[in-house]
């Protein structure tokens, strides 16, 4: 995940201003700046793939290629045309 910055949102409740209405005005507030829609979005990025990683999955596959190679060369496996 990437660093996250703080964004910090205050609401104060007024005298006369009941629970529900303090609830809704932190919403607003919330849906103003954008911080859910960024946390979703973040949730599902995943980070580049290293280069070692990358290097060991290429050599993998030229390995199993090798290998398949061989295995129909020798009739051990049924080629498809």
């Amino acid at each position: 995940m990437f660093p996250m910055t703080m964004i910090v949102i205050e609401v104060e409740k007024t005298q006369n201003e009941n629970t529900i209405n303090l609830l809704r005005r932190f919403t607003k507030k919330m849906h103003g700046a954008k911080i859910l829609n960024t946390v979703r979005g973040q949730k599902y990025t995943t980070r580049p793939e290293s280069k070692l990683r990358k290097k060991r999955r290429v050599l993998k596959n030229l390995e199993t290629t090798k290998k398949m190679d061989r295995l129909k060369k020798l009739g051990k496996i049924a080629v498809k045309n």
